[in-house]
């Protein structure tokens, strides 16, 4: 049609050489590299953060759970926190559900 078979022949014999295939690379590489320290480190010191909190976790600090329950932990027995959300009432939670931990003595007052 538009290409004979001599030119098509011709365009299959060019080879390219292992430079050619190197800058190819490169740009590739660059970019997993900027997606590391922009995305995937961050993202990774921020978990790490975070479970360092929870494994913190004791009596008396004030805990909101992945549910929205917010409480103060009663107790706390290795994975499990019992957490007092109302006068008398306590529900026992998983500690890996604990989404915002704030220390005993820091909570500021409300019309601050």
């Amino acid at each position: 049609m538009f290409a004979t078979p001599a030119f098509a022949q011709a365009a299959g014999t060019a080879r390219s050489g292992g430079a050619g295939f190197f800058l190819q690379i490169v740009p590739l590489l660059l970019i997993m590299v900027i997606f590391y320290f922009l995305i995937f480190r961050p993202q990774q010191l921020r978990v790490k953060k975070q479970r360092e909190r929870i494994d913190a976790a004791k009596k008396g600090d004030s805990v909101v759970t992945a549910g929205g329950i917010v409480g103060k932990i009663t107790k706390v027995d290795g994975e499990f926190a019992d957490v007092e959300i109302g006068k008398g009432m306590t529900v026992r939670v998983v500690k890996a559900t604990l989404s915002d931990i704030t220390p005993l003595g820091s909570a500021k007052p409300a019309n601050d």
